[in-house]
């Protein structure tokens, strides 16, 4: 019968740990890496959302608190930077939407153009891309070009989405000429209001058609 005594099983020990401690504790440190490395690089995205975060209610707040030059200045200087510092994100976005709004106002519609489109061709949201894509068609007819802004608007979407671009294509087809086109566009998108009370200038818009009709 054999056995071990408790010398010769602390000499195991040793002989496994000489041939397999340095790989296991290799590997426990590793293992324990990962996890605070993980656990460092979530802490670093929620810092950098909660800090664009902060930065896009500034912005907000330059631009609505009222209409000054300062105000406005700043708004686009805090834009500038969510677009610099947080590129790809979704207040990157939200700060494009907000220059071209700004661009808009002033005339610029040229720069407004180009904001809008790279929201509408990169944000991976469906209402960001749909609302970027409305507002670049009303751009676009600024600009006498309402037959691109009409062709903007291939891909399906469905409820308010659907009432707004309804909406817009409406204005786009009124411009052209095209009354009849004009007149079904908005009673589609007031088809797709959810409460209709709220979007009265539909309406109004249906009913100054049908007074041009009669």
């Amino acid at each position: 019968m054999s056995y071990q005594t408790e010398e010769e099983q602390i000499e195991r020990i040793k002989e496994v740990w000489q041939r397999h401690g340095a790989p296991v504790l290799t590997g426990v440190v590793l293992a324990l890496a990962g996890v605070f490395g993980w656990n460092g690089w979530t802490n670093h995205q929620e810092n950098k959302a909660l800090n664009a975060s902060a930065i896009y209610q500034n912005m907000l707040e330059s631009v609505l608190q009222d209409d000054s030059e300062a105000n406005r200045a700043r708004g686009a200087e805090l834009a500038a930077q969510l677009r610099s510092d947080y590129a790809g994100t979704q207040y990157a976005h939200y700060a494009a939407l907000m220059q071209a709004r700004l661009a808009v106002e002033s005339g610029d519609f040229a720069t407004a153009e180009g904001l809008l489109r790279e929201v509408s061709d990169d944000a991976d949201d469906v209402a960001l891309e749909e609302i970027a894509r409305q507002r670049l068609a009303r751009v676009l007819a600024q600009l006498d070009r309402a037959e691109e802004g009409l062709a903007l608007f291939s891909s399906p979407v469905t409820g308010e989405l659907l009432a707004g671009r309804e909406e817009v294509r409406g204005d786009l087809l009124l411009a052209l000429g095209r009354t009849g086109d004009a007149r079904q566009a908005y009673q589609a998108a007031l088809e797709a209001t959810a409460d209709q009370r709220s979007r009265p200038q539909l309406q109004l818009k249906l009913d100054d058609l049908a007074e041009e009709a009669s």
